[in-house]
């Protein structure tokens, strides 16, 4: 079986897992390759579908998730944050709605010199959280799911979410750009760290 042979049956076989699917974890290797470019491995239709299922997995779990995470070595991933949080920790975190974005190739390119660091968590390192400084303005480019390039800005939380995506696609986790005292599990997040709504 040829390698894009292998790749069409990964994915057929991903589409017909049950959802929630299971997301890979720290410690297997496709986190830690850098993703194969994208460049029509997967039937137009078959992407379409991914990208789609890919989308339906986000609510109530993440806002971003990067084909390696469910085991697909491309250089795929999508993003969707509806930001519903209370507004004292949009404004903190300068999280405003960002609406579906496919990520085919993506590039996030830093602009300016200015940092933001959140705590950031990541769905492939289940229970901890850590904080994490990142460029607080980006370009993202990529192609979408039907093969148009773009370019974007971004910043604040948003930027924050296509860093960590494209990091995925590099091989590389939150963790590695983490502030090693911070790290702490969920629990203990919410319990002392997280943002309290104002009395």
């Amino acid at each position: 079986m040829s390698g894009g042979e292998k790749l069409v049956e990964q994915v057929h076989a991903l589409l017909a897992a049950p959802r929630p699917w299971s997301v890979t974890q720290a410690g297997d290797p496709v986190l830690r390759r850098t993703a194969e470019p994208y460049d029509g491995q997967l039937p137009d239709s078959l992407l379409r579908d991914l990208l789609d299922a890919m989308f339906r997995h986000l609510p109530g779990v993440g806002v971003g998730l990067a084909a390696p995470q469910v085991g697909i070595p491309l250089a795929l991933a999508v993003i969707e944050d509806t930001a519903e949080v209370p507004p004292e920790i949009a404004a903190e975190r300068e999280r405003v709605p960002q609406p579906p974005l496919e990520l085919v190739n993506p590039v996030a390119t830093p602009l300016g010199s200015g940092y933001r660091a959140f705590y950031e968590g990541c769905l492939s390192v289940e229970g901890f959280t850590a904080v994490v400084a990142r460029h607080a303005r980006v370009r993202l480019s990529a192609l979408d799911g039907g093969g148009r390039p773009y370019e974007m800005e971004l910043s604040g939380w948003p930027a924050h979410i296509a860093q960590h995506e494209t990091d995925h696609l590099n091989g590389v986790l939150y963790l590695d750009r983490a502030e090693p005292r911070s790290l702490s599990t969920t629990g203990n997040y919410e319990r002392f760290w997280a943002p309290r709504p104002a009395p």
